[in-house]
């Protein structure tokens, strides 16, 4: 092997690794939306993908945790969020695109917080409320 060729396969090796690592939101059903109501248990403010961890009452007498994922930290600080937007303990309402398997988990859409701020998924403005 030539060192042309070496230099090639690397280039394309280095050039797939970012899309690669990526996943995409096709656990989620993007044609639907729910809304869910509880506190906040965690925010891993972190990359790749922020994390809103929800406690939401299951209707027994409990609490079922739902994970909500949000777009990366830089773009929901470019949209008005900040790290401590949300934090554990803050009263929430949550609208998400739910995983089409039914597992408590979802693709943000909005979220509420109750001193009125809504705040959206962070690939910019959330969308506008559908009567």
């Amino acid at each position: 092997m030539t060192i042309r060729s070496c230099l090639v396969a690397v280039g394309v090796l280095l050039a797939t690794q970012p899309s690669a690592a990526h996943h995409s939101f096709a656990p989620f059903d993007l044609a639907r939306n729910i809304t869910l109501k509880g506190t906040i248990k965690e925010v891993q403010f972190t990359n790749p993908h922020v994390w809103l961890q929800l406690l939401t009452p299951d209707g027994k007498g409990g609490q079922t945790e739902w994970s909500i994922e949000a777009g990366a930290p830089g773009m929901l600080l470019r949209t008005g969020w900040k790290r401590n937007s949300v934090k554990p303990g803050d009263s929430v309402t949550v609208v998400t695109h739910p995983a089409k398997s039914g597992a408590p988990t979802g693709s943000l859409v909005s979220v509420a917080t109750s001193d009125g701020r809504t705040l959206g998924p962070g690939g910019g403005a959330p969308a506008p409320p559908k009567n």
